[in-house]
């Protein structure tokens, strides 16, 4: 198998970061998006939607979900254990992972799309065409900073976003957090528990991939 990537895209980071928890390879094809590789015959033949990360299984299919992505791999590769070792860890893990992304991660992008120039006619990933619609930038960076607001307030009893171990959903939260200052949106400096548990996570090896 192999992994399609980008190291512009904050997507793939995510399953990147996820590897290297792993301590697993893989062999990895990078996509220039800027260039528009993304949207060649080829490339949409494996993924219509025109997205990265993609995992090309050698059985010929193709997982395009960052979240299935990293299931495969964990069924593969059980340890560590970053999706849940019990039924009632990968609920709660699963629960917030959701809601990392739907609050933190599409909020972000949300404005990120929506205002950044060069995204004029690109307000949402994939093969369409969309324009950017200015409200939805400013809703976008409003439910970020409401984001930020509340993981601090998760942080302040909770070493990690789950609990005492780290997992994807700290992945996730620390992908969201470093592309939330790319788009200038950076977290209040006055959230000192999300502060503390960033500086944690963003130290570990594995936040460089």
């Amino acid at each position: 198998m192999k992994l399609y990537d980008s190291p512009t895209a904050p997507s793939p980071r995510r399953v990147r970061i996820f590897l290297a928890e792993k301590g697993v390879a893989l062999p990895t094809v990078q996509m220039d998006l800027r260039a528009g590789e993304q949207f060649a015959p080829e490339f949409r033949a494996l993924n219509p939607q025109c997205t990265v990360p993609v995992l090309a299984l050698d059985s010929g299919a193709a997982i395009t979900d960052i979240v299935a992505i990293c299931r495969y791999i964990e069924e593969l590769h059980p340890e560590p254990a970053l999706m849940g070792r019990t039924p009632e860890q990968r609920a709660i893990i699963e629960c917030w992972l959701r809601r990392i992304e739907w609050d933190g991660i599409v909020a972000i992008q949300e404005y990120f799309r929506n205002s950044l120039p060069g995204l004029e006619h690109r307000a949402l990933p994939g093969p369409l065409p969309l324009d950017q619609i200015p409200a939805l930038a400013e809703r976008g960076r409003l439910r970020t900073a409401h984001f930020f607001k509340w993981l601090d307030t998760r942080l302040a009893d909770h070493a990690f976003v789950c609990g005492a171990e780290f997992s994807i959903a700290d992945i996730s939260a620390l992908v969201a957090a470093d592309f939330a200052v790319r788009a200038k949106l950076d977290p209040p400096a006055e959230l000192r528990h999300l502060r503390r548990w960033y500086d944690e996570v963003a130290s570990r090896p594995s936040a460089k991939a």
